[in-house]
């Protein structure tokens, strides 16, 4: 058990400040990771929302995308939100040509399935294990279409056109969200990702 975990934050391309800001707040040693190095010094990692495509473009010119599969496969916990989300998938749609991810869960997403940028929302979720709803921020985001049998699917679409969509899992120390949970004040889903790296 690990009990002051160093959580990095993927630093090359996304929302990186704001997964930093929740986890000091939280009392966590968090830190930026742009080379092997660095990556060296987490015990846990978290993969921001911004583009899946340039992130693991920016991963491969950077050589830090090999060296995350194998922590990854090595069973170090991380955590995606939107963009990181698909980067954890082992299966991907509407990819563009060629588009890899680290993979680890076992889980299909798509990409920008909601839709554009304009087609933004956000609303108010149950999430598995919390008594009050976690207010969700999506932009432009994935949703998983399909689990494999060792995940566990954490919050769903309530309503509307999307109602019933997959919108956060977990799969042992991985988990994931389509939403922004670093958006606003409310910890409680990074505080869920920190106990999680306690207890691995």
């Amino acid at each position: 058990m690990v009990a002051s975990p160093s959580i990095g934050v993927f630093a090359l391309q996304g929302d990186v400040r704001e997964h930093l800001r929740v986890l000091a707040d939280l009392g966590v040693p968090a830190f930026t990771v742009r080379r092997p190095e660095e990556l060296d010094r987490c015990d846990a990692l978290v993969l921001p929302g911004g583009e899946s495509t340039t992130m693991y473009k920016l991963a491969r010119s950077f050589e830090l995308f090999e060296p995350l599969v194998d922590r990854i496969r090595g069973g170090m916990p991380a955590f995606g939100t939107c963009a990181g989300m698909i980067m954890l998938a082992d299966r991907i749609k509407d990819g563009i040509v060629g588009q890899e991810t680290l993979g680890g869960l076992d889980i299909t997403v798509r990409r920008n399935a909601f839709g554009r940028q304009v087609e933004s929302f956000e609303g108010d979720i149950a999430f598995d294990g919390f008594s009050e709803p976690v207010h969700a921020v999506f932009i432009r985001a994935p949703w998983v279409e399909q689990l494999g049998s060792g995940v566990q699917a954490l919050a769903t679409i309530p309503s509307g056109e999307a109602a019933g969509r997959i919108v956060a899992v977990r799969q042992g120390n991985l988990m994931a969200t389509s939403f922004h949970p670093e958006v606003g004040s409310d910890d409680r889903i990074h505080r869920y990702f920190v106990d999680l790296v306690k207890q691995s």
